[in-house]
């Protein structure tokens, strides 16, 4: 057992060590092996303080070193200087690092060392898996390193289709707290061989195909126009930023599909539709192509949204639903006014679109289309499936420079492809644009910083895999469904 001193650091280390599973290291072995310690500590505590502390250090890590690209965005890119984005950034890894918080307090209090070894086989990972499902959803969620992410390369991968992330989280808390009681000397043999086959189980799923063909293979242009963010919004750059896609454009007219990024057009829909989107349009219908254009759009009432325009055969708009909380628009904002004093993003107050928009048309299939920080969030993501024969992203990830927060989005965009069973078009301002395969494999992707377009065939899919059709509501009832009959067994002790 580790000394009462050593025990902040190893709890901070181990969480600081995690994100070492995740994209761009993709070292996903390391997520069992740093949970199990932090379930060590948790089960060993002397009380549920104590593991409320070895929790939120244990947090602290994970998302001081997981998500510090925050700062960047803030402090590069903002009126924020150096001292207020840190304060901020430290503000947003405290708040994230409650939810381990929790997960270490309500595994604590439901199984200590002194419990039967099943118990916290049962309860740990429920209470883990529970609060990474809380967090996506409070406070319209922030997804961000949960587990399941770290396999999507790992033989964990096939269980995406079928449970989605969560489903991997879980066996990677069920692996970790079993690790720990082999090394406490418990008999679980039976837990052991779970475990084995679950991870033969998931390699083995990861073979299935769980779509088929739609219609013949098409030619997809993502094109990455490489713009400076801070050039984006300049007045002055307007005209050179909008002649830079127009002539890549022209290059690439022999795609069935031709994808510009979030925001490509920096001015609105309106001001942009004679000079630009009718003459595209009509040049798009001669060519036999269609474009996807990412564009603010500002309506009669003064709102604008964040949108992806399709022009050709069958045009069309999407309005981005899921907004970013800060970036793209201020929750609380009677309480939170002050922050707008603190930091001030371009374009920084988006209305969401409705529910109930209609998919985009392309390429002769309809598309699910997402926007930025959507792919990051199935249920956004999913909501035109099955129907939705392909998947397009567009974003613009300039926001955090040459950080590894790209890399992580980009891994979450491997996990979408892998739940809905279908290829991904991903087009970025300065990366990382890729084109990703229904099992979750990158197939194409451009260099990162440069100015270049991306040209690749896909297939439009049809059919829907398990996790399409049931999400995540099956794994959440049944692990709240277990803690709520560890809270009532804990009562009665």
């Amino acid at each position: 057992m580790p000394t009462d001193r050593l025990r902040p650091l190893l709890a901070f280390g181990t969480g600081a060590l995690t994100p070492l599973a995740f994209a761009p290291f993709h070292q996903s072995w390391i997520a069992p092996l740093t949970l199990s310690v932090a379930f060590w500590l948790w089960l060993h505590a002397r009380s549920v303080g104590g593991a409320a502390r070895d929790g939120f250090l244990f947090g602290l890590g994970l998302f001081g070193l997981g998500v510090w690209w925050v700062f960047v965005s803030m402090h590069t890119y903002t009126g924020a200087g150096a001292g207020v984005a840190g304060l901020l950034t430290l503000l947003f890894v405290s708040v994230l690092a409650l939810f381990p918080m929790l997960a270490a307090s309500l595994s604590r209090w439901l199984a200590d060392a002194d419990t039967p070894p099943w118990r916290p086989v049962v309860l740990y990972p429920a209470a883990w898996v529970a609060l990474e499902w809380l967090r996506v959803w409070i406070f319209t969620g922030f997804p961000w390193l949960q587990l399941g992410y770290s396999q999507t390369a790992a033989p964990l991968a096939g269980y995406l289709p079928v449970f989605g992330v969560l489903g991997a989280s879980w066996v990677l808390a069920l692996t970790a707290i079993v690790l720990v009681q082999l090394l406490r000397r418990r008999p679980l043999h039976r837990w052991v061989a779970a475990v084995a086959v679950l991870w033969l189980a998931g390699a083995g799923l990861h073979r299935i195909d769980w779509s088929e063909p739609a219609g013949p293979p098409l030619t997809a242009s993502l094109l990455q126009g490489n713009i400076p963010q801070e050039m984006k919004w300049r007045p002055e750059s307007r005209r050179q930023i909008v002649a830079t896609y127009v002539e890549m454009t022209r290059q690439r007219w022999g795609a069935d599909v031709i994808v510009w990024p979030e925001t490509a057009v920096p001015y609105f829909h309106h001001q942009a539709e004679k000079d630009l989107l009718d003459p595209l349009q009509q040049e798009a219908l001669r060519q036999g192509a269609d474009l996807l254009i990412g564009i603010p759009v500002k309506d009669g009432q003064g709102r604008y949204y964040n949108a992806l325009v399709s022009l050709g055969k069958t045009p069309g708009m999407y309005f981005k639903r899921h907004l970013v909380p800060f970036g793209e628009y201020l929750p609380l904002r009677p309480l939170l006014g002050f922050f707008l004093e603190l930091i001030q993003f371009p374009m920084s107050d988006f209305t969401p679109g409705s529910d109930d928009q209609p998919p985009l048309q392309a390429a002769g299939h309809p598309l699910a289309p997402t926007i930025c920080y959507e792919d990051a969030f199935p249920r956004d993501t999913l909501r035109y499936l099955p129907q939705a024969a392909y998947i397009v992203n567009v974003s613009n990830d300039a926001w955090f420079g040459d950080t590894i927060a790209p890399a992580q989005h980009l891994q979450m965009a491997q996990a979408r492809a892998l739940e809905a069973g279908r290829y991904l078009l991903r087009a970025t301002n300065t990366g990382l644009t890729a084109v990703i395969g229904p099992h979750g494999r990158i197939l194409a992707q451009a260099a990162p910083f440069v100015r270049t377009s991306l040209t690749a065939t896909f297939v439009p899919l049809q059919g829907a895999t398990p996790y399409v059709r049931w999400h995540d509501w099956p794994l959440a009832t049944l692990f709240i469904g277990l803690l709520g009959w560890g809270i009532a067994q804990r009562r009665k002790r």
